[in-house]
């Protein structure tokens, strides 16, 4: 009895004999490293972190380049000279000296001319804007709030894959030691038999009694194997939820502290969490970290929305060519831009009350969900202290139970007490270890919810 309980205490301190074994820290590097939600909330912080960037870029000039060219089927600019009307009489006798007749009668006749038939026009410009009503100031700032949720986000995805990873690590580590402890009662059992089959050969025990015990050998090995089609199961969505290529392992607890040994109890110094104030450890957690973040967006937003019924205005400077009178010709220039939204106004009203009205939609569901948020860290260390609770009742649970089970042995042996009482008490000593196991591996799954309810 003295060995077999050494070894039930010893179940979850020992690493399993499997290709490799795991510690509940790798497993957790591991997801972190390789799940695909984690993957994405990565990349869609890559790219916040990109619009951040663009964002930025709107404070330097903008800078373009225009070139064209063309030909029409007529002058774009043409007109009549009529240059009769400009001779003066004095102008006309000096003429009529010079000029023959015919020269004379031609000047009488309007001339037609035509210009920018075709040509070339090529350009470049800088414009800096000097006031845009605060939309470029806003604009980086929102970015800035988009890569900041982002990132939280990725916590939040964090969290999660750190919580359901810790699940399938106890849920696997507790059908492990549920296997520890089937075998230990096969050997409990198998001590039974033999003792019990000589007390059969003596003539001094019913061979019913010999049938029930290996009815009772049955049906744990019917449980080991459930349990061995458990682990297999188990450790198949481990290995992909963390991205393991192989899926032969096994999980070790030795992660500096013995789950045989009861945790120290709950407040005292030694105690592996004590409770948190609400309203300080409110402000640490992500969920509302974001909710701030929503109502910063909104004003943002609001900002950015008056930003555009204001004024615009801008420098710039640039350097064109043309050769539109069929000569090359270059120049320089500097310029100013304004511009003025005007009917733009009668829509742009209500846009910002829209606006308005979304902050304070923010705003009024952060006060809301912030008691959610303090109620939610109330149930979790309810549930701490509930786990903690039920530990106890377990381990003071296996200790009735080994003696109940040393008791109905030796009233077997005496004669006093039948078979069927004593496989009893040896289904509830089993019963006791698993619930212990279970109830233990529950504790810890409360620990990590309370730790990350207060944004630990």
């Amino acid at each position: 009895m003295k060995q077999i309980l050494s070894i039930i205490v010893c179940l979850l301190c020992c690493h399993s004999i499997a290709a490799q074994t795991y510690t509940l820290q790798q497993l957790k590097d591991s997801a972190l490293q390789n799940n695909i939600a984690i993957r994405h909330a990565k990349h869609t912080v890559d790219a916040a972190r990109q619009q951040r960037k663009e964002a930025f870029t709107k404070f330097f000039p903008n800078i373009s380049g225009t070139g064209m060219w063309f030909n029409a089927n007529k002058g774009m600019a043409q007109t009549e000279l009529n240059l009769s009307e400009q001779i003066t009489p004095e102008l006309g006798m000096a003429l009529a000296q010079t000029l023959p007749a015919e020269a004379l009668a031609a000047l009488g006749n309007p001339i037609s001319v035509s210009m920018m038939k075709n040509g070339t026009i090529a350009g470049i410009n800088a414009v800096q804007p000097v006031f845009a009503g605060g939309q470029i100031i806003n604009g980086n700032k929102l970015a800035k709030v988009g890569e900041d949720v982002s990132r939280l986000q990725l916590q939040l995805s964090e969290n999660e894959v750190e919580k359901q990873t810790e699940q399938y690590y106890w849920q696997l580590v507790s059908l492990q030691e549920k296997m520890k402890t089937i075998e230990a009662v096969q050997a409990l059992l198998a001590d039974i038999y033999k003792d019990v089959d000589v007390a059969v050969r003596a003539g001094v025990a019913m061979r019913n009694d010999l049938l029930q015990v290996q009815l009772r050998q049955n049906e744990v090995e019917s449980q080991k194997l459930k349990v061995q089609n458990g682990i297999s199961i188990v450790r198949l969505l481990l290995a992909q939820y963390c991205g393991l290529s192989n899926d032969n392992f096994a999980v070790s607890v030795c992660d500096g502290f013995a789950v045989a040994s009861i945790p120290q109890p709950l407040g005292s110094a030694a105690s592996l969490v004590e409770e948190q104030d609400r309203q300080q450890a409110l402000l640490q957690t992500a969920e509302y970290q974001l909710l701030n973040k929503q109502v910063e967006a909104t004003k943002l937003q609001r900002k950015m929305e008056i930003g555009k019924n204001l004024p615009m205005v801008g420098v710039g400077a640039g350097y064109n060519y043309h050769n539109l009178l069929d000569n090359d010709r270059t120049f320089g220039m500097v310029f100013a831009t304004v511009s003025v939204p005007i009917s733009d106004w009668w829509g742009g009203s209500h846009a910002i009350k829209r606006k308005k009205i979304a902050q304070q939609q923010a705003e009024e569901q952060l006060a809301d969900n912030s008691e959610l948020l303090k109620i939610r860290m109330q149930n979790a260390w309810n549930g701490v202290q509930e786990s903690y609770q039920q530990l106890l009742l377990a381990q003071r649970g296996i200790e009735q139970a080994e003696e109940n089970l040393r008791l109905n042995r030796d009233y077997y042996k005496a004669g006093t007490s039948k078979m069927s009482d004593l496989l009893e008490a040896q289904l509830l000593y089993q019963q006791s270890l698993d619930r212990r196991t279970d109830a233990f591996a529950d504790y810890q799954n409360k620990l990590l919810e309370y730790r990350q309810a207060t944004g630990q």
